[in-house]
C-alpha cells in the first residue's frame, strides 16, 4: 500500500444521492446501495440491524448537540 492509500472507503451521502435498501433473507442481510452508475455497497447483518440505526442516532444528536439543524 502507497504512503498516499488509505484502508478506508467514504461515501458523501446528500439528499440526492439515491439509496436503496433491499433484504437479503437466504443470508438474514440488508443490502444498502448507495449510487446509480457505480454503486457503492454496504452490507448489514440482520443482528446488526439494530446497531447500526443506534450509531446513526447518535450521530445525529451530536448534530444536534452542536447546534446543527438537522
Amino acid at each position: 500500500m502507497s504512503a498516499g492509500m488509505r484502508d478506508m472507503v467514504t461515501i458523501n451521502v446528500t439528499a440526492d444521492l439515491p439509496v436503496r435498501a433491499t433484504a437479503q433473507p437466504f443470508a438474514d442481510r440488508v443490502e444498502l446501495r448507495f449510487g446509480k452508475a457505480f454503486p457503492v455497497a454496504l452490507v448489514v447483518d440482520g443482528t446488526c440491524l439494530d446497531r447500526l440505526c443506534e450509531a446513526i442516532k447518535d450521530g445525529k444528536q451530536q448534530l444536534v448537540n452542536a447546534g446543527r439543524q438537522v
